[in-house]
């Protein structure tokens, strides 16, 4: 259920969380954060600066988000299916999502006193 809902909401986390991130993480943000600003420019009025939403603008920007949507799903299927465990696992989103069973540096530091 949470991947599908963070694959809605927010595909390229959901990528780097569930996915093969290494090499479609940053492709699926591109195309998330210009759907979310075409969105907001439509709103605005779009390139036509109109007093009304431009909906031409805003159906682009849905069109990107769809697009990061679909691709995000994609690419954790393809994670689930192990496609990419010979690629090994983004270092960014290492950093980000890191496992809950790593030590604390620091506390490795402690004990070498």
């Amino acid at each position: 259920m949470i991947k599908a809902v963070l694959t809605l909401v927010c595909p390229p986390l959901a990528a780097c969380r569930f996915g093969c991130a290494g090499c479609c993480a940053a492709p699926i943000g591109v195309f998330w954060l210009a759907g979310m600003v075409s969105i907001f420019y439509g709103m605005a009025g779009g390139p036509a600066n109109l007093m009304g939403p431009s909906w031409n603008t805003m159906g682009l920007g849905i069109a990107l988000w769809v697009i990061a949507s679909v691709w995000a799903a994609l690419t954790i299927r393809g994670a689930e299916n192990r496609n990419c465990e010979t690629r090994g696992r983004n270092r960014l989103c290492n950093r980000i999502l890191s496992d809950a069973d790593e030590s604390d540096p620091f506390e490795e530091v402690r004990k070498a006193r």
